[in-house]
């Protein structure tokens, strides 16, 4: 094909492309909230965003609030009695896996940073035991108000962080955060 023919074709294919991106974009988001709808027993207001289909395993015990923004490659699971509730605009970016046996509680206007992980339960283990059957230990997790939880944070079972806290990049909470603290390292300390 000569560099004419190819400017041309481009030219020509390059509004189309656009097209069928917006098109395709916006029915992969309505594909997503069918779907998350589908798979959690609670509803999900039209308001939510979700930039690409969750995983949804277990129970689906999954409430969710109003003006959320969910991005691709979340993973949200529920066994045993666990729920998983969501308070309005919340953000979950990229990766974020949450597991409640119990409860996990995220407060409204929360951000949630990539890959972070939220897991209200252990493995129990011991001698002559094959952890894989030892069943878990589970407390509740409570994520206040407009906390800010960045990328690659572990939250360990029987965690409260405190409305407006910030807990630093990669850190690992192992317990309770005050109300506007901030925290980083493994174990989150106070800076």
């Amino acid at each position: 094909m000569s560099g004419l023919a190819k400017r041309l074709l481009v030219g020509v294919l390059t509004p189309l492309a656009k097209l069928a991106a917006t098109v395709g974009e916006s029915g992969r988001r309505v594909w997503a909230h069918a779907r998350l709808r589908a798979s959690i027993t609670g509803l999900v207001d039209p308001s939510v965003v979700i930039m690409g289909v969750a995983e949804v395993r277990g129970a689906g015990r999954v409430e969710v609030g109003k003006n959320l923004f969910l991005y691709p490659g979340l993973y949200l699971e529920t066994q045993e009695p666990g729920r998983i509730v969501i308070g309005d605009d919340v953000v979950m970016s990229r990766g974020v896996h949450i597991v409640a046996f119990q409860e996990i509680v995220i407060g409204a206007g929360t951000l949630i940073g990539e890959y972070a992980s939220l897991r209200d339960a252990n493995h129990r283990f011991g001698e002559d035991q094959a952890i894989r059957r030892s069943g878990h230990d589970a407390a509740p997790i409570r994520i206040g108000r407009n906390v800010w939880i960045a990328r690659g944070v572990m939250v360990l079972p029987g965690v409260t962080i405190g409305d407006g806290a910030v807990i630093g990049a990669n850190a690992v909470v192992t317990r309770d955060v005050a109300p506007g603290a901030v925290v980083v390292g493994i174990p989150a300390r106070p800076l």
